[in-house]
């Protein structure tokens, strides 16, 4: 049986693990020979372990066991000219690009009086200015296609807001602006430009001192703690859910979708 994305070229960031491998693995079980970036490495401030190269290279494994091509870099998505570098020798090697997967981000908890510059800085950085970056690197070569479709990774935070994250929470409903705005001036390439929302996933997000920081973070006003309670008996989304919505967008089954903002979060943006 044929997948969807068949003789299709994806760009991931944020590749190593979590979301962002299951959408490599996703997109090549679709059919799509994957291009993938991630830092794999230490990331200053946030509270969780960090994604490693062996994390990266098992990514690889397991595309490449779909029998599908990949390749990867250790980079960062806020280094443009870098990115751009990989991305462009990366296309003249698979011979084009129609997707882009913008998915690499960071999440600090913090109280509002005890986030720091640093903390602002780092986010921004990463969430907005890398997401950007992404773009601006992948969109040449869709036009060059003749079209294609990007998907920008922003959050229950980008609809809503993620309590004790000012940051967080700026940073992601930049992302949903600039979905909205990277659609309006691509359409007229045949490029559809769409975001998805995720809730609570079971990611390594979640690992090191991060719970440790959320309840110290929410000790600062409790009656916040019950937003985004999903609606469904399912708190937390496996990678594998926002993968296949990721999937149906980049596919021609959303063709006549753009400037959508997709939620996998049960429910939670209305609680």
């Amino acid at each position: 049986m044929t997948g969807r994305l068949e003789g299709k070229v994806a760009f991931i960031t944020g590749a190593a693990r979590g979301q962002g491998r299951a959408h490599a693995v996703k997109l090549a079980q679709e059919g799509a020979d994957i291009i993938a970036i991630d830092l794999a490495g230490p990331i200053p401030l946030v509270p969780y372990d960090s994604p490693t190269m062996d994390d990266l290279r098992e990514t690889v494994r397991l595309v490449e066991a779909l029998d599908r091509r990949i390749i990867v870099e250790q980079g960062d998505v806020r280094e443009l000219e870098a990115m751009r570098a990989f991305v462009d020798s990366s296309v003249a090697e698979l011979g084009r690009l129609d997707i882009v997967v913008a998915n690499a981000g960071i999440c600090i908890p913090a109280r509002w009086d005890e986030t720091t510059p640093e903390m602002f800085q780092v986010t921004m950085d990463t969430n907005v200015v890398g997401v950007w970056n992404t773009v601006m690197v992948g969109a040449p070569h869709l036009v060059t296609a003749g079209g294609g479709s990007i998907i920008l990774t922003s959050s229950y935070a980008g609809k809503k807001i993620q309590p004790f994250m000012v940051h967080y929470t700026a940073s992601k409903h930049a992302v949903t602006g600039m979905t909205r705005a990277f659609a309006a001036e691509l359409g007229k390439h045949g490029i559809r430009v769409n975001s998805v929302h995720p809730g609570a996933v079971n990611t390594p997000m979640g690992s090191g001192d991060m719970v440790g920081a959320l309840t110290h973070a929410a000790e600062s006003n409790p009656a916040l703690n019950n937003m985004g309670t999903p609606f469904l008996p399912t708190f937390a989304a496996e990678p594998e859910d926002i993968a296949n919505a990721v999937a149906f967008l980049a596919s021609d089954d959303a063709r006549l979708i753009t400037s959508e903002h997709l939620s996998i979060d049960q429910g939670a943006q209305y609680f």
